[in-house]
């Protein structure tokens, strides 16, 4: 519980950070760049507290953990694409560069920390059900997912919301890389980029919890 508690509190030190940070460039360059971010933010925590649930599922039917896994397996990319808003640095403004640095740096880092404190209670929750070698792949399945998601929404401008409002077409964006992948090689080639960029961060975060 301690822990938890200081995890929130740290989170919202973030995000008091960034909010302060996108407040002071607004009254400093009169514009709304960067104010996204609150939104990407929003996105990104809500697999977060999603996540959540998880510690009280372990016993709970095994159509309400899939219920609620699968909704946080939509909403999982959103914490790992904040990290491509970094893309944003080369908008031309009066900020000083440094400044959208630290700003676009911070975000991307709050994005990571919801996003493998959420995978970690996955990790958790599966290994209840399964052994270790299996809750393992899942893992990787689920970070190579995911990075075809970022793909999805960075390159093609998908998001989480069109799985309801225009699946027939987003269902059909994807069925064309699965089925024609030699075809769409930067997919697959930025897919297998990120998935091996946050498997390894990912093992970063569960190595340092062992030290």
């Amino acid at each position: 519980m301690k822990t938890e508690l200081s995890l929130s509190k740290i989170l919202l030190g973030f995000f008091a950070f960034i909010g302060a940070m996108i407040v002071v460039r607004f009254i400093y360059s009169g514009g709304h760049g960067f104010v996204f971010l609150v939104w990407n933010l929003f996105l990104a925590w809500i697999p977060f507290a999603i996540s959540a649930a998880f510690k009280k599922m372990r016993h709970s039917k095994k159509w309400k953990q899939l219920a609620i896994f699968s909704v946080w397996l939509i909403f999982f990319p959103n914490a790992l694409y904040i990290v491509t808003d970094l893309l944003h640095l080369d908008m031309e403004t009066s900020i000083p560069k440094w400044y959208d640095v630290v700003l676009l740096f911070t975000a991307s880092v709050t994005g990571l920390i919801m996003a493998f404190v959420s995978l970690l209670r996955i990790e958790r929750l599966l290994s209840y059900h399964f052994n270790n070698r299996k809750v393992h792949a899942v893992m990787i399945g689920i970070l190579f997912l995911s990075s075809f998601g970022v793909y999805l929404g960075r390159f093609l401008r998908w998001n989480s919301w069109d799985i309801i409002s225009n699946p027939l077409r987003l269902v059909y964006s994807i069925a064309q890389r699965f089925l024609f992948p030699w075809h769409y090689i930067q997919t697959w080639g930025v897919t297998l980029m990120l998935t091996t960029l946050f498997y390894l961060m990912y093992l970063a975060v569960k190595g340092s919890r062992r030290l």
